[in-house]
């Protein structure tokens, strides 16, 4: 059974790596995607014609190094591998490759194998693969461009109802309901008192809906250690960076990747854990 077990997670990480290759890909793009789907919607309302532009989606135009365009062939995107292989550089321009690339490649492939290890049942481990590929995501393009594009938003909610439906989560159906109703809720409220009492935004919609789905994975009672972590979590990255110097103009920072650290949180040692540190 163990050994079973551990051959699976070990496909599953695999599996994780050649995602997070993907999802390389998706934090890069999907921004730059709505981008001009917005100035397309922008054009047309004034009138104008939309100027020809080539295709770009998440499969074309093929992967290319940002400096040189050097087309990037099959085997120096190999996920990690190659990074190693061309020690972190571009094998054209020699310019630097993000070492983000590898470890992005390499947490999706260390949650993968957790998620099918630890997680009852096959399909509920990939249904939990998912989820986690989705927060990688959302971290990260929150953290680039304060987005938590709606793309993954809200399938992430509506795969946590479909997920706790079929009993992959441990969570009923009525309790995933009333979560990411309460989840959306909650925030929604918070945005308006701070919004009405201040004059500024404090947070963007997109917090409201990745709350909702954390509502929907793990039920409403998970919601107030859920955001009592995030808190926490941005509390400590935002003295870090303002001690450093590293905040951005205006102060801001995006809440979404504290969120999405709360929602792996929650998925690794559950929500209970986290009232438990909190002596709560």
């Amino acid at each position: 059974m163990l050994v079973s077990q551990g051959v699976d997670a070990a496909l599953a990480g695999v599996l994780g790596l050649l995602i997070g290759s993907f999802l390389n890909v998706v934090i890069y793009r999907l921004p730059k995607m709505l981008e001009r789907q917005w100035a397309a919607e922008c054009a047309s309302l004034d009138g104008a014609e939309p100027a020809a532009a080539e295709p770009f989606n998440l499969m074309v135009p093929h992967s290319r190094c940002q400096q040189c365009g050097h087309a990037i062939r099959w085997y120096e995107n190999v996920p990690v591998l190659s990074y190693l292989f061309l020690r972190g550089k571009c094998s054209a321009c020699k310019a630097p490759i993000s070492l983000r690339y590898p470890l992005v490649e390499l947490a999706t492939g260390a949650l993968f194998a957790w998620c099918v290890w630890r997680m009852p049942g096959q399909f509920g481990g990939l249904a939990w693969c998912g989820f986690a590929a989705a927060l990688i995501a959302l971290a990260l393009i929150d953290w680039d461009t304060t987005l938590l594009p709606d793309d993954i938003t809200l399938p992430l909610l509506w795969a946590g109802l479909l997920a706790a439906l079929a009993g992959f989560t441990g969570v009923s159906l009525a309790n995933a309901v009333w979560g990411a109703v309460a989840g959306y809720v909650s925030l929604w409220a918070v945005y308006w008192l701070f919004k009405l009492s201040t004059g500024k935004e404090g947070m963007g919609y997109g917090d409201f809906k990745l709350f909702a789905a954390f509502g929907a994975w793990f039920g409403w009672q998970a919601l107030v250690p859920i955001i009592l972590m995030a808190s926490v979590i941005g509390v400590i990255v935002g003295v870090a960076l303002k001690l450093n110097s590293g905040l951005r103009e205006g102060g801001y920072v995006p809440f979404g990747p504290f969120l999405a650290g709360a929602g792996f949180t929650a998925m690794l040692f559950g929500p209970d854990a986290i009232l438990r540190v909190a002596g709560l």
